[in-house]
């Protein structure tokens, strides 16, 4: 990063500190007025064929990715 770029970099900063007050209300006004459960039945189809074509691993994936932290510590 460039010295030119850091008055760019805090600004953009700031304007997201104060963004995000306002930002956290609108989300939950909006997940207070949500209708949850209809949501999450009118879901369930498309997880489930979610589910049919992309089966769940036997593993999170983290045993795997500290083996290559490993590797790459080498």
């Amino acid at each position: 990063m460039s010295n030119t770029e850091i008055p760019s970099l805090r600004k953009w900063v700031e304007i997201w500190k104060k963004s995000a007050p306002e930002l956290h209300r609108i989300r939950i006004n909006e997940l207070m007025s949500s209708r949850v459960p209809s949501t999450v039945e009118l879901l369930e189809d498309a997880f489930q064929s979610a589910l049919r074509f992309n089966p769940p691993k036997p593993s999170s994936g983290l045993v795997e990715q500290q083996r290559w932290f490993m590797k790459m510590k080498e």
